[in-house]
């Protein structure tokens, strides 16, 4: 798993590529985290056109990155967008819905 994040004015953004488990989630965490924590942004969006694979970790990764911008501002949000159908079900079925907005396309 590798992560690009960039940061632009008020927004985070992390580009996630390849397989999402508790192998990879902590060095992509930390690297978000570090981001986050420098910039305090308002607004993060977590990229997930390129994951191929994803375990519980994955939402793990989206709730612990909400806790974090909460803690931050309270007023931020999160979007997790470019998800596969089935990992848009899988995450509002985790309840992920009601922390951060989930798009399976850029334009929804």
């Amino acid at each position: 798993m590798n992560v690009t994040v960039e940061a632009r004015d008020n927004v985070v953004i992390a580009y996630l590529i390849g397989e999402i488990d508790h192998h990879t989630a902590s060095d992509v965490r930390e690297k978000i985290d570090s981001v986050i924590s420098f910039k305090k942004p308002a607004h993060l969006i977590i990229d997930f056109r390129n994951v191929t694979f994803m375990d519980s970790s994955g939402i793990g990764l989206v709730m612990g990155r909400y806790r974090l911008m909460q803690s931050i501002n309270p007023l931020s949000d999160i979007e997790v967008k470019n998800v596969n159908s089935q990992t848009k079900k899988i995450m509002e079925l985790a309840g992920l819905s009601r922390i951060a907005k989930i798009k399976e396309t850029e334009n929804e």
